[in-house]
């Protein structure tokens, strides 16, 4: 994770002690010397000839046995530049500069220069910030004794930051236990909770794109009465997401709710009946979870988003086609990109204007009267009439939810 995370600086280091362009390297070559410069450079208790002796032995097992010497040679080189973290600081890009910011954060400069148009430089830094650090493993409780199960089996938790269901794990290994096996938690970023916690209450209810089933079992556990479909293109993520919802319906307190798990298209879904709450949490490009998924910065073009509005768009409509009237939709992502957002809503409400949007922060509002929502400033957890989580700002990933209601 942390040479996913830290991959660009990486490689600049390295070019200063490779006599050859990194381009020409073999990706083996290049991996191996990714690895020992971390450990080098980022670690304090890896020695030093330890890194350099188990990189030049991955490459001798990659079969580049002719590369060692190379490999070696470089790392040795690099050993006299010290430790450093790396990490970006604020007075760096004091001059508000998007190519430092991305050189010193280890990220694309296209994506730092987007976000500071989009969110201004202070909120960018913090993003880039977050997204270089192990984030939180945040879980949802599906039965309140699941807490004193979890403590007793030595898992230390703290409060939530935005929902009273919510918990933090502070020491533990959740996978672990036997409370998680039971199926009565949920490992789910906050955002996502709340996005699940806005689709609110119905009794037929959809979910566009459901695996890998956390919001699916939310809505289920704050609908225990309502019929659930839960749509799932691929047929070994439905098996999945069967497997994840399964401990639901046999854990006694947690609810009889009946949900159908549907292997089909959500851009073309198989229902003649209406729904009064649809989710369409739509695949999208991410980067409003680049600290738990760091590899996408370097995989994602810019060109991408462009497919990805397409295929976004034409979920969204098919959602909308299901909705009862006066029932509601929530569309959401985990971008921080307008083009799979604000974009979207707005082209699909020029072509359809029998929905109108609902301000999330109406909504917020009222979960915070209900109790549920903990979070104080609600309002910063808006922009426009949408719901806008921004990593690094927000203790949570980057999430984006508008509601639309059928007319």
């Amino acid at each position: 994770m942390g040479v996913l995370r830290w991959r660009s600086l990486l490689d600049s280091q390295i070019a200063t002690g490779s006599a050859q362009p990194l381009s020409k390297l073999d990706p083996e070559i290049l991996t191996a010397l990714r690895l020992a410069v971390y450990q080098l450079r980022w670690l304090s208790r890896i020695p030093a000839r330890a890194a350099i002796n188990e990189s030049v032995e991955l490459v001798k097992r990659a079969r580049k046995r002719s590369a060692a010497p190379f490999v070696n040679a470089v790392l040795r080189k690099l050993i006299v530049g010290g430790s450093q973290d790396g990490a970006p600081t604020q007075h760096a890009i004091s001059d508000a500069s998007a190519e430092l910011l991305a050189a010193s954060s280890a990220h694309p400069q296209w994506l730092v220069e987007r976000w500071i148009a989009a969110y201004g430089v202070d909120s960018a830094f913090r993003i880039c910030q977050h997204n270089q650090s192990v984030p939180v493993t945040a879980i949802r409780l599906r039965r309140s004794e699941a807490e004193d199960q979890l403590r007793a089996e030595g898992i230390d938790l703290a409060p939530g930051a935005f929902l009273a269901s919510a918990r933090r794990v502070e020491h533990g290994d959740v996978t672990k236990t036997a409370t998680f096996r039971a199926g009565v938690l949920v490992i789910q970023d906050e955002a996502s909770q709340l996005v699940a916690t806005l689709v609110g209450h119905g009794a037929h209810m959809l979910d566009c794109c459901a695996a890998p089933g956390g919001k699916t079992a939310a809505l289920a556990d704050r609908n225990p009465n309502a019929k659930i479909a839960a749509v799932e293109l691929y047929s070994h993520r439905a098996r999945l997401l069967r497997k994840l919802l399964s401990p639901h319906d046999r854990t006694p307190g947690a609810g009889s709710s009946n949900i159908s798990v549907v292997t089909a298209d959500a851009r073309n879904l198989p229902f003649c009946q209406k729904f009064d709450r649809v989710l369409a949490d739509v695949p999208c490009s991410g980067t409003g979870t680049l600290s738990r998924n760091p590899e996408i910065k370097w995989r994602l073009k810019l060109e991408d988003l462009a497919d990805l509005q397409a295929r976004q768009l034409t979920i969204l409509q098919s959602a909308m086609a299901q909705v009862a009237p006066r029932g509601r939709l929530i569309y959401s992502t985990c971008s921080l990109e307008t083009e799979e957002n604000e974009d979207v809503i707005e082209r699909v409400l020029t072509e359809d204007v029998s929905f109108r949007v609902v301000d999330c922060l109406t909504e917020l509002d009222r979960l915070r009267q209900e109790g549920e929502l903990i979070f104080r400033d609600i309002s910063s957890l808006t922009r426009g009439p949408y719901l806008r989580t921004l990593p690094g700002v927000h203790p949570c990933d980057g999430f984006f939810a508008a509601i639309l209601e059928k007319i």
